[in-house]
Parts: C-alpha cells; sequence; structure tokens
C-alpha cells in the first residue's frame, strides 16, 4: 500500500509542470486519472524525437519527453468543450480528492470545470492551479512558459559565465527548472491541503504560479539583494566568496575542485606539482585568493590540464580535497552510485517496448514510492474508468465514442 492510495487524483494538466506534481503524487500511491484531448493528448506525446522505440527499433507514438512526466497514471481521453465531457470531468471530481488543472485563468469556468463549479459537487475538494503568473495581478492573464519566467523571475541574470569572459551573458538551466520546482511546491501544496481537510474537513484551492516559485528559488541570492540592495551578478562556474572553487578542464574532461580551506589548496597545487602556490603570500590564504582570483584561476587552469579526470580525482579525494567529475548523462547512468541507487527502472509498455525510466528519488522505510506501470497510452483506461468510476454501461460508451466526446 502506498502512502497516498487512498487518494484519488483527477489530472487536467499537461506539458511538465502539473503533470510533474501529478506523477509524485501517483508514485506515492495515488490513484490518477489523467484527462486528455481525444486524438492529440497530451501536448508532449509529440514532443519529439527521440520516441520510445519497439523492440524492432521502429518509433512507437509515445516521446520521450512524455514519458519523464506520467507514469502510473490512467489515460482517459475527454472533449471538456462538450456538454457530455465536462459531465463526465464533474462526475470524476465527485469521485476524487484533488484536482489538478494549468489552463489559462479563467479558461474552465466556461466549462463549469472552476474551483467554485467543482466545489458545489464535491465540498471537500482539493483544487490545484498552475499558472505562469498566478491567479491575481496584472500579468494573471499571460500564458507562461518555464523559459520566459527563468529570464523574468532572475534566475538567467545570476546563470551564465561572466559578462567580461568569452560566452559571457545570460543563461537558462539545462531543464525546465522553474516547471520543475513549480511541481515540486505543488506536490507540497496539495500534501498540506490534505492533511488540512483530514483534520477539518474543509477542501480550498491552491494557486501556484511559475513566477512565484521561481523568485522563491533565488534563496541565498534573494535574500543577499534584499539585505544590501546590490543585485548579483553572473559568476559562471565560479563561486563570488571562494577560490579555487569551480569546474577545471582536464586533459580528457572536466571537474569541478571545490577547495573549502587552505590546507585543501595546499595539497591541490602539491598533487598538480605547483606546491609553491600555497607559500606565495598573493595565494596562501582564501581572502587573498579571493583578492587575486584574475591571477590564480588561469595558473591553476593549467596545472589541471597536465592530468586526466580519473587521476585528479582518485589523487584529490584520497587527499580529503572535494572534487567530482562533470559527466554528461551517459556517464551519470553508467555510474557506479547510480546503479547501486537503482535510479533506471525498466518498465513493460503496452506497445510491446520496455520504458526505461528514472525512479523517483524519495526513500520511505514503509511507504516508498514504486513503479506500478508505464506512462499510459492515449486514452487506454477510457472505457474501465468510465465504467468503475461512473457506472456507464458498454451502450452509453459507444455513443459517446460515436459523437467523439471520448
Amino acid at each position: 500500500m502506498g502512502a497516498l492510495s487512498h487518494i484519488r487524483v483527477l489530472d487536467l494538466t499537461r506539458v511538465l509542470a502539473g503533470p510533474w506534481c501529478a506523477q509524485t503524487l501517483a508514485d506515492l500511491g495515488a490513484d490518477v486519472i489523467k484527462i486528455e484531448r481525444p486524438v492529440a493528448g497530451d501536448d508532449t506525446r509529440h514532443w519529439g524525437p527521440p520516441y520510445l522505440k519497439t523492440p524492432d527499433g521502429a518509433d512507437t507514438r509515445e516521446a520521450a519527453y512524455y514519458l519523464c512526466a506520467n507514469r502510473n497514471k490512467r489515460s482517459v481521453t475527454v472533449d471538456i468543450a462538450t456538454p457530455e465531457g465536462q459531465q463526465i470531468v464533474r462526475e470524476l471530481a465527485r469521485t476524487s480528492d484533488v484536482v489538478l488543472e494549468n489552463y489559462k485563468v479563467g479558461q474552465l469556468a466556461k466549462y463549469g470545470l472552476d474551483y467554485a463549479s467543482l466545489k458545489a459537487v464535491k465540498p471537500d475538494i482539493v483544487y490545484c492551479s498552475v499558472t505562469g503568473f498566478g491567479q491575481t495581478g496584472p500579468f494573471a492573464e499571460r500564458a507562461g512558459y518555464d523559459f520566459i519566467v527563468q529570464g523574468m523571475g532572475g534566475f538567467m541574470s545570476i546563470t551564465g559565465e561572466r559578462d567580461d569572459l568569452p560566452g559571457g551573458g545570460p543563461q537558462k538551466a539545462g531543464v525546465a527548472i522553474a516547471d520543475l520546482m513549480t511541481g515540486m511546491y505543488a506536490t507540497v501544496a496539495v500534501l498540506a491541503a490534505l492533511a488540512h481537510r483530514d483534520r477539518t474537513g474543509e477542501g480550498q484551492a491552491i494557486d501556484m504560479a511559475l513566477l512565484d516559485v521561481q523568485v522563491a528559488m533565488l534563496a541565498n541570492m534573494g535574500s543577499n539583494y534584499l539585505a544590501s540592495g546590490k543585485a548579483p551578478q553572473r559568476w559562471g562556474n565560479a563561486h563570488q566568496n571562494i577560490v579555487p572553487y569551480q569546474a577545471f578542464q582536464t586533459c580528457d574532461g572536466w571537474i569541478v575542485v571545490a577547495v573549502g580551506n587552505d590546507g585543501q589548496f595546499r595539497k591541490f597545487g602539491e598533487f598538480g606539482g605547483r606546491q609553491e602556490l600555497a607559500d606565495d603570500i598573493r595565494f596562501a590564504t582564501n581572502p587573498e585568493r579571493v583578492r587575486h582570483r584574475d591571477v590564480l584561476v588561469p595558473i591553476v587552469a593549467d596545472m589541471v590540464k597536465t592530468r586526466g579526470k580519473r587521476e585528479w580525482i582518485a589523487a584529490l579525494e584520497a587527499a580529503g580535497v572535494p572534487c567530482g567529475p562533470i559527466n554528461d548523462v551517459g556517464e551519470v547512468f553508467g555510474n557506479e552510485q547510480v546503479h547501486a541507487r537503482g535510479m533506471r527502472v525498466d518498465v513493460p509498455h503496452p506497445s510491446g517496448a520496455t520504458a526505461s525510466l528514472v525512479r523517483n528519488p524519495i526513500r520511505m522505510s514503509a511507504t516508498p514510492p514504486e513503479v506500478r506501470s508505464a506512462p499510459p497510452t492515449l486514452g487506454e483506461h477510457t472505457d474501465a474508468v468510465l465504467r468503475e468510476l461512473l457506472g456507464y454501461d458498454e451502450a452509453r460508451i459507444a455513443a459517446l465514442r460515436a459523437k467523439s466526446v471520448i
């Protein structure tokens, strides 16, 4: 039994932020019913290549992007623009504990599927809305995209190489970090709302905005600005207050070296054959190394290039100098620690293929997350859910399908 096996989630979301929340709840045991448009489905089903491949190497219709955020769910196709489709969603909401949606502000009200409408049929419903800018404020009507929010929310002003160095300028994260973190914050909010409901019987609406989350994620950079009035700048892979604490290129790859004290700096230089660096008054202490960063870093960079990354890592780990490789994704999944922790999970897919997924990182001793099923094919569970939860018979289901409602 999963921790949330008593919870049903009606998932009206698509793309990433909302589905990421829904998948996390599903991993923890919730019955997640994913509502998708007939024929087209979730946008990300088509965001390929790459696509999941059958055993003979042919592409399926399932894009890898879609697979990353939709395991453990049941897919039901419903056209919510039709009165019959809206009735199906309302009936499913009556059997659910949570509704997730990421439509534009006010869009679901015209279908009678907004919080007020569903609260009327399920008074204790937990209704979570995910948008770019929230339900209120001058930007509420705008569509929200992760890339745009990374820029607007300040993240790109502190990410990327320094403006005065080659390649300098703003840089987004390599993954849709505003979407992903909004999905995680939404998960926390849903769980908190369920705890409140269980104590009081009261449901509630949750208003999650990508921009709010991105601003909150500034963390110490945000508080640094609020305390000083000075906007933080980009420092690339370097640290503003510690040197050397950045990425360096070896003769066969990249490593990160995070020298935290003067003793570690001495050991670092000794292995590189530059033991004299620690005795140089310009570099002997961290404050001096920071002041003379522009002199020291090129020296260290040349030193690191004299050996390979495995050699550097083995020696620095033995000496107690914090370091690590910069792995490509192939190296990540080949890493012995990642393998030992079982972060890759292979799951049979209805197409006959095997879907290779990344497991949920949460570890729990009594109710751990699990992968129960592969991301569903489009509409895979429509008939079963309508029969099981709503009591529809075959004739009614066939009539709805004939009218393209499902």
